[in-house]
């Protein structure tokens, strides 16, 4: 399934062609966006923790992070493993991947036979690398070593995951050609010490961006979602937060100066939390993003569908 890994010279050139591109081309597609976890790693916010399903044609495609309690909304949402053409991981925190270990095990019982690409962030000291994530969750001797199949390619399996970690020393994006339709780029962002990229999912002509959690201190989104028809950024603080939180994360204002920047179509606030909840609409975190961004903004909520046009 994973062709190849297009270089970086022609990066601008793939992201300024797709960002040109007419609504009606989108619309053709019937490309949408499906929430499956709008909320962190709280556990009384009454959100699934973060996680989005990219839906094209009416299959499920894309699937980025798997948050705790997003298998459950995969299963309401009516999609199927077997559709999956690639899996991203913005980061390795558990309320972006705590649930991974279930798809695979629910693969068991699905009709899977090609190979599934699944990429995320290179590792540091304090987060495994891609590769790692799927040893030590899946391998020989992982937690869940009795779905080794999965991963090790010299047993047989129905399928394989098959791993790509992004390097995180770079300022410029990495593109993956997933197939003729497909590409996905990644590109390293500040989230304290943890290992973390941003994606932007480009299908024929229409972009999806994702932020994942992240301080903006590189300033590298911006460039990566420059176009895009969608931006989903993850908002887990209020303006006024410091300290460690505001090393980890990016306050209303910084959101909207990344989606004016960017000149994204429409935002998409998510990843709220208890700290976040009552200060969004026409309080605190919209009147700051209007401040650099007049497009139309809106808030996730679990199993929200967005059609991408």
């Amino acid at each position: 399934m994973f062709k190849s890994i297009i270089p970086s010279a022609m990066i601008g050139l793939i992201l300024a062609i797709s960002s040109g591109h007419s609504q009606a081309a989108c619309l053709d597609r019937h490309i949408k966006l499906q929430v499956l976890g709008s909320g962190g790693p709280e556990l009384d916010d009454g959100r699934t923790s973060s996680s989005y399903l990219i839906w094209v044609d009416g299959n499920a495609r894309v699937l980025v992070d798997a948050g705790g309690g997003s298998s459950a909304n995969f299963e309401k949402s009516g999609a199927s493993l077997d559709d999956l053409q690639a899996v991203l991981f913005t980061h390795f925190h558990v309320d972006h991947s705590g649930d991974f270990a279930a798809y695979i095990k629910a693969s068991f019982f699905g009709s899977r036979t090609e190979d599934l690409p699944v990429f995320g962030p290179q590792g540091n000291d304090r987060m495994p690398s891609t590769d790692d994530f799927l040893a030590t969750l899946l391998g020989k001797d992982g937690a869940y070593r009795y779905l080794s199949s999965y991963i090790e390619t010299d047993q047989a399996s129905d399928f394989h995951l098959i791993p790509h970690s992004v390097a995180l020393n770079s300022k410029e994006a990495r593109t993956f050609a997933v197939n003729n339709s497909l590409s996905v780029s990644a590109i390293p962002v500040h989230h304290g010490p943890i290992a973390a990229v941003a994606w932007r999912v480009d299908i024929d002509q229409c972009s999806i961006s994702f932020s994942g959690d992240m301080n903006n201190q590189t300033g590298n989104l911006n460039r990566l979602a420059k176009g895009s028809q969608l931006l989903v950024a993850h908002n887990a603080i209020p303006q006024d937060s410091a300290g460690v939180a505001r090393q980890l994360h990016m306050p209303p204002s910084e959101i909207g100066k990344i989606a004016g920047q960017a000149e994204v179509k429409k935002l998409l606030i998510s990843h709220r939390m208890n700290r976040t909840l009552g200060k969004e609409q026409a309080v605190q975190t919209l009147a700051e993003i209007r401040k650099s961004y007049q497009g139309p903004v809106m808030f996730a909520n679990d199993l929200d569908t967005f059609d991408i046009q």
